[in-house]
């Protein structure tokens, strides 16, 4: 058995491993086993998306959890940041999400957050790796009578609902603002409507009614065009697109145009500094952002951090570097004054106060960072060599860069949630980064696809 934690905890193809009711289980007992050295019954937070493999999952890690003389709560289906949110309100010990975010349905996950509402570190996911791989959780279970029980929690919703709208400005509304929401068919699917209906917004939802088999398809943060095309049929002033688990915004302005991750981070970061609550004048991003973001950073005052990619790398480098705001180019924007981890309703939020307090189209607002010549090609791979073990693709790699020179640049590197080496090549003019981009893509394909 080989490493079960990627950068986003544990994925993979439902019902195979390690997405099996084994290691479910096995980690249900794992985290219970750990907590309970400082609790004699650890109170646990179970969740999910409305994938059809959640009902398996969710049942094995309980049955894991009480196995271990653990307390389960079964919240159902809840966004990511909900399920933090729920965590941390609660006093719970740990919450458990069961999502694969923007992946299709036939996938799933596992990534658990501790009781203050953050993720795991690395360290606290290797221990309960060695736990779940070294085959001893069977002896570390308790006899009968020190078994542990389960509860569903029916409240959880009303308790997210009012928590994400004390995060929108007092002083500010949402009346006679129309609103188009997809919910990717996933988390969002009940709790985004109700939040912006209740801010007074004219809202139509596309994509919310799941299936358990339609998660994330052809709709979402992923997948645009139906909420692209609905926004400018309806006239409305911005289209909201959440992924699977909640977590991401992909905004589309009033024209229908889509905004970058990018682009919401300097939004946001500007409105947050004219305001005096842009702590260090400093915003996190990743070497995955655009080249855009960081000369935009500098016009307007703003210090910029590139982490490495993976929402956990961004907030751990806020943390250490004291930021309130960071983010990835792919809608995962986390706002420390307002949560622990990436909300994508959140982050709604607080792009519609900057639309309304400026009283500016979000197409305008867009403008304020140039987007640079980008393309990024996901090849799908067998296995995860180091890249700078595979010659031909290191030489690629030096050629494009020795062509582009200071006009650009290029990043290569595998995706930790899913088998693909995702390749990106920035340049002057989007022929000439297709055109390197692909020449690489084609080498990694020779190479290892």
């Amino acid at each position: 058995m080989g490493k079960l934690f990627g950068t986003d905890g544990i994925r993979g193809e439902a019902n195979r491993y390690p997405m099996n009711s084994h290691i479910a289980f096995s980690v249900g007992q794992a985290i219970t086993y750990l907590l309970k050295k400082d609790h004699s019954k650890p109170r646990i937070i179970i969740g999910k998306d409305t994938r059809i493999s959640g009902y398996m999952l969710e049942s094995s890690l309980e049955a894991g959890i009480t196995s271990m003389g653990g307390i389960s709560y079964l919240v159902g289906v809840l966004p990511t940041p909900g399920i933090a949110f729920i965590t941390q309100s609660m006093r719970a010990d740990a919450g458990i999400v069961i999502s694969a975010s923007h992946n299709p349905y036939q996938d799933n996950g596992i990534k658990i957050f501790s009781g203050n509402g953050f993720k795991l570190s690395d360290e606290q996911e290797e221990t309960i790796e060695e736990l779940i791989l070294n085959g001893n959780l069977p002896d570390k279970v308790p006899p009968a009578h020190d078994m542990g029980r389960a509860y569903r929690l029916d409240d959880v919703l009303g308790r997210y609902i009012v928590f994400l709208k004390n995060t929108f400005p007092r002083d500010l509304t949402m009346e006679d603002l129309k609103i188009v929401i997809d919910t990717a068919n996933g988390a969002t699917y009940k709790v985004a409507p109700i939040v912006f209906f209740e801010l007074s917004a004219d809202v139509e939802v596309i994509h919310n009614n799941p299936n358990g088999l339609n998660i994330n398809e052809n709709c979402g943060s992923q997948h645009t065009y139906d909420l692209r095309r609905t926004v400018v049929e309806t006239g409305a002033s911005i289209g909201l697109a959440f992924d699977g688990d909640g977590d991401r915004l992909i905004a589309v302005d009033e024209k229908g145009d889509e905004l970058t991750g990018d682009q919401i981070l300097i939004i946001c970061a500007k409105a947050l500094k004219e305001e005096g609550k842009l702590k260090n004048d400093l915003v996190v991003s990743t070497v995955m952002s655009n080249l855009g973001l960081a000369i935009a950073c500098k016009r307007y005052g703003l210090r910029c951090h590139a982490s490495k990619v993976g929402d956990r790398y961004v907030l751990e480098d806020m943390l250490r570097l004291g930021a309130v705001i960071g983010g990835e180019q792919s809608g995962h924007m986390i706002f420390l004054d307002h949560h622990t981890t990436g909300d994508g309703i959140v982050t709604a939020m607080q792009l519609i106060s900057v639309m309304l307090r400026t009283g500016k189209p979000l197409s305008e607002l867009a403008k304020l960072m140039e987007i640079y010549p980008q393309k990024i090609i996901n090849v799908p791979v067998k296995s995860k060599p180091e890249i700078n073990t595979l010659p031909a693709v290191v030489d690629i790699i030096k050629y494009v860069e020795n062509e582009l020179r200071d006009k650009g640049r290029v990043l290569v590197r595998y995706s930790g949630t899913q088998n693909m080496c995702r390749v990106m090549v920035e340049g002057p003019s989007y022929d000439v980064t297709e055109t390197y981009c692909k020449q690489i893509a084609e080498v990694i394909q020779s190479a290892i696809g």
